[in-house]
């Protein structure tokens, strides 16, 4: 755990009661902003899963209790066993990408500190960016997420992808934006989908979930439709035009991929 510094004249303020965790693998780009936006929490744990670049050595270097696994569970149980190390009584669970500003750290430290809070866990809005443009409409924003939570209160579903917080009680709401670099770029937003898409299909296959070919049509369809025109995805501009037909191919391409997997055992018996 980080040393707590003093309260004393002209010294840093006492770091929060909180801690602050993360999975990582090659992080290396992220990982230094990451822990400069939240360099207030006395404890910052990461869990690595196989990183090739400088992910750990960064974040041992800044005083994060890092925890290197060699397997990979999928990021619900990945992220339970990072919340398993934590000790503060307040945790904020964030991704590398993501980054608190300047109103939501104040929030925060008001918060942990003052001992007092009517909720167990608290959302808050979460800003993203597509491509290097901040998204305002799309169903993007307000984006709300819960992410801060007093230890013992939570735990993550066991999903393999787009896994979420099981809390106790209805949660509160923190005002101040945590930005999301989701997509810097399209290299990265055509990665990440493929990516995505396979795991979510392969979740949803375990579920006993089924599709067709018109099925995956039809839902990237309506996956354009409800991004463009009922989310107000055209108030983005041209980029918000980018962004629903990125939406619309991720969800065409999870619902295919699903439908190939419940293709696969009669291919296998031909």
């Amino acid at each position: 755990m980080r040393g707590l510094s003093s309260d004393s004249a002209g010294a840093p303020p006492t770091l929060a009661p909180l801690s602050v965790i993360l999975i990582t693998r090659n992080e290396e780009a992220n990982i230094r902003e990451w822990l400069a936006s939240v360099d207030f929490a006395s404890e910052l744990v990461v869990v690595d899963c196989g990183s090739t670049d400088a992910t750990v050595t960064l974040a041992r270097a800044a005083g994060a209790r890092v925890l290197v696994t060699p397997d990979w569970p999928g990021f619900g149980a990945q992220k339970n066993r990072a919340l398993d190390l934590a000790t503060q009584p307040w945790v904020l669970s964030l991704d590398a990408d993501e980054r608190v500003t300047p109103q939501l750290r104040e929030e925060i430290l008001a918060l942990v500190r003052g001992g007092a809070a009517a909720h167990d866990a608290f959302s808050v809005p979460r800003r993203s960016s597509f491509c290097g443009q901040y998204m305002a409409h799309s169903g993007w924003y307000p984006d709300r997420v819960v992410r801060l939570f007093r230890r013992g209160t939570a735990r993550f579903s066991d999903d393999l992808v787009h896994e979420r917080l099981v809390t106790q009680g209805s949660p509160g709401q923190l005002r101040g934006d945590l930005l999301h670099a989701t997509y810097p770029d399209l290299e990265s937003m055509l990665e990440k989908l493929n990516r995505y898409s396979s795991a979510s299909a392969e979740s949803m296959f375990r579920q006993g979930q089924r599709s067709s070919l018109g099925g995956a049509l039809l839902r990237g369809w309506w996956a354009f439709f409800r991004t463009y025109v009922l989310r107000s995805g055209w108030r983005d501009g041209r980029m918000g035009l980018v962004l629903a037909v990125s939406i619309a191919e991720g969800t065409y391409y999870k619902y295919l991929k699903l439908w190939l997997l419940s293709r696969a055992p009669r291919k296998q018996g031909l």
